[in-house]
């Protein structure tokens, strides 16, 4: 059986970096939609666009490990030109693999706890 992993990614809009981050932000999502093991990836921003958090959904940890191998060919560089991670958390139990990746990032790990999943 599967086991899913998430997480939530608060980003700082960088100063004049909006338009940019915009139109990189629906690059990555035409080409997250393609990673068959993703069953969610949302982008939400705050109203002043000084904020950005997104909310990942994969399958197990090989859908996350497609995922990120495909962010950093793809899209890191510009990423994080147009932003500033602020804080990374990653929900349930992901392979040393994914825990490695996300390791740059500061990500903070949550293990299963209780609660249900529709």
């Amino acid at each position: 059986m599967p086991h899913p992993v998430s997480w939530n990614l608060r980003l700082a809009v960088r100063d004049g970096q909006l338009e940019n981050f915009r139109s990189l932000m629906h690059e990555m999502v035409e080409s997250t939609r393609q990673e068959a093991g993703t069953l969610g990836y949302e982008w939400f921003v705050s109203e002043d666009g000084s904020t950005c958090h997104l909310h990942e959904r994969y399958v197990d940890s090989a859908a996350a490990m497609v995922h990120l191998g495909n962010f950093g060919s793809k899209f890191a560089e510009r990423f994080l030109a147009c932003v500033a991670p602020t804080e990374f958390t990653v929900y349930g139990d992901p392979s040393s693999d994914v825990r490695q990746v996300v390791a740059g990032f500061g990500a903070l790990h949550l293990g299963p706890f209780g609660g249900f999943s529709r």
